[in-house]
């Protein structure tokens, strides 16, 4: 959530989720303490609040919150990938600093699997793609955790990889989860932070496990939201939504 007027889009998403329906947030890119005080201000009803505290923030920027009680949770890091040649220093430093942020609620018994892998900034999710390796390797070691779950599980965050590319059919293939939009789901990314002509993509998911059924999913934040300074994005994303029924076994 980079750029301007970060305390009136914090603000906002935050009065969003605390009038709406929604029992669990999965919110990432929140770097600082600073970022999480302004969340957790604006949403006083999600009193149970999950992420692994760093030195300067929550640890990969994942934080979960929700109305109901958890019983477990824990973060893992990615760390670093085999291969760091093709990429500047700046890239390696910010790979290693991903992770996964696995919370398990008390009832129904669903683990929440909050994630956001390395940005491709080359818009290149090709297996020749620089950032292909980087990706596999975070996308491998997420897979690890998923199938490492007892339970009900659901993924969901930005994972920066493309659901048209083989990384996300490959991942998608190695955990047997399920795209709660079905492959019909608008641009995640806004045209408006790319270069002109830039196509946009699918990258923010929510994966349902077996057992998860999921309906009505749609988007969040499509438009423009009032703000005291005017109207604006709150994000450069598209927030996504799902109601989520866990199934008996």
């Amino acid at each position: 959530m980079a750029g301007s007027r970060l305390a009136q889009r914090y603000a906002a998403i935050g009065a969003e989720f605390e009038a709406g329906d929604a029992d669990v947030v999965c919110v990432q890119e929140v770097f600082s303490y600073w970022h999480l005080r302004m969340l957790v201000r604006r949403m006083p009803s999600f009193r149970q609040v999950s992420y692994r505290r760093s030195g300067v923030g929550p640890a990969g920027g994942l934080v979960t919150f929700s109305r109901s009680a958890m019983a477990s949770v824990r973060y893992t890091g990615f760390g670093m990938p085999p291969r760091a040649d093709r990429l500047p220093a700046l890239e390696r430093l910010r790979a290693g600093f991903k992770g996964v942020l696995v919370t398990r609620l008390a009832e129904p018994g669903l683990t929440i699997v909050n994630v956001h892998p390395l940005a491709n900034r080359d818009g290149d999710w090709s297996p020749g793609g620089r950032f292909y390796p980087w990706h596999q390797a975070q996308l491998t070691a997420l897979a690890d955790v998923v199938r490492g779950i007892a339970g009900p599980v659901v993924v969901c965050g930005d994972f920066n990889v493309t659901g048209g590319s083989s990384l996300f059919a490959g991942f998608i293939a190695g955990t047997g989860l399920a795209d709660v939009f079905a492959g019909d789901c608008p641009a995640t990314f806004r045209a408006e932070y790319l270069p002109a002509g830039t196509p946009t993509s699918v990258i923010d998911f929510i994966l349902a496990g077996a057992g998860v059924r999921a309906e009505a999913a749609t988007v969040l934040f499509a438009g423009l939201t009032e703000m005291p300074g005017g109207p604006g994005y709150v994000s450069d994303h598209l927030g996504l939504s799902a109601r989520l029924y866990v199934t008996p076994p």
